[in-house]
């Protein structure tokens, strides 16, 4: 009778051991135990390709998922063509059910503004503003829908510490930029002082943002690359004085722990850089794009760059540990693949 108690007690635990095992190999996220908040975000989204990765991303338990810009690829001036794609991204069955279970906030870029590197001068951009807002499910009574340009803000609260995400839009206000004939580049630096990146009305309300805040964290969510300005296409770095200008605004409003969040590019990376007067290094966490990416990529010089290019299929998460104030960056892909991590202490 004992040796049959025995046996059972061993059959339960070798039983319960693969279990355990059969689970970790099931669910290849990574821990989020000493997470706090998850925020997950993405760009660069072709709605006629293959939507792989809404599973892979809630795999990781983002409190939120935020676009960084080029969610639909619709360059138009016909609002219909423009409204058919967007309920075609709308309607896509993995997305829809992605989108009924967390927050949503976005930016738009070029593609899904209307323009390829278009600015203040597209003429449906007032239409396009509110089929953008349509698509993220936007109430009509917000201020968005009445303010020209799709910025906003929100703030979250964990554990009496707030992490603040600010949503900018680098399309509805920039001006021309400056085309390069002297080399293969796209676009070369502006004039010191000529042109702007997101207008007065604009740049105000972000001082503003940052001048009444008390948040731990500040995200910032920017269409294109902040501090990537060597590869000629569509950069901060073609108007050098509004780099200048957001990093004196970071500086000067004293603002905690900013990371900002950029796409565009087709390819993924970590940027990072010294500022005088910050007391921690501003990163520029690139992740693009979703559907398709720079699969050709062989170099591109950018001196703030961390760690490898990842030119496969990519998204981005951003695990907060409140109590440590330590965020870990991660770039993901198939399989929720991690292919690069960058970890800060703040």
């Amino acid at each position: 009778m004992n040796y049959l108690k025995t046996a059972l007690f061993l059959l339960l635990i070798i039983t319960s051991c693969k279990t355990e095992q059969k689970s970790k190999k099931e669910n290849p996220t990574a821990n989020n135990s000493t997470s706090d908040f998850v925020i997950a975000f993405g760009s660069c989204n072709n709605q006629v390709l293959p939507n792989t990765f809404w599973k892979e991303i809630e795999k990781n338990n983002p409190a939120l998922w935020i676009w960084g810009g080029d969610v639909i690829y619709s360059d138009t001036e016909d609002m219909n063509y423009l409204e058919e794609n967007y309920l075609k991204q709308k309607n896509n069955a993995e997305y829809a059910s992605f989108a009924k279970n967390i927050e949503i906030l976005a930016t738009w870029d070029d593609h899904d503004y209307g323009v390829n590197d278009g600015g203040t001068e597209y003429p449906k951009k007032a239409e396009a503003q509110q089929l953008f807002l349509d698509f993220i499910g936007v109430a009509k009574n917000d201020e968005r829908r009445t303010q020209e340009g799709v910025y906003f803000a929100k703030d979250y609260t964990i554990n009496n510490e707030t992490v603040k995400v600010i949503i900018l839009d680098t399309r509805y206000f920039r001006t021309a930029l400056t085309e390069d004939t002297e080399s293969k580049k796209r676009y070369k630096p502006n004039t010191f002082g000529n042109g702007t990146m997101l207008g007065e009305t604009q740049w105000k309300w972000l001082e503003n943002q940052l001048k009444n805040s008390n948040a731990s964290f500040t995200i910032i969510m920017s269409s294109i690359q902040f501090l990537s300005a060597e590869h000629g296409f569509e950069t901060w770095g073609n108007m050098p004085h509004e780099i200048e200008k957001l990093e004196n605004l970071l500086v000067t409003t004293n603002t905690k722990n900013a990371i900002i969040l950029s796409g565009d590019r087709h390819i993924s990376e970590f940027s990072k850089k010294e500022i005088n007067g910050l007391n921690y290094p501003l990163i520029d966490f690139t992740s693009s794009g979703m559907t398709h990416s720079y699969t050709n990529f062989s170099k591109e010089a950018n001196k703030f760059r961390v760690g490898n290019v990842v030119s496969e299929k990519s998204f981005g998460i951003l695990k907060f540990n409140l109590k440590t104030n330590t965020v870990q960056m991660e770039i993901r892909g198939k399989n929720n693949k991690l292919y690069e991590t960058l970890t800060q202490n703040y």
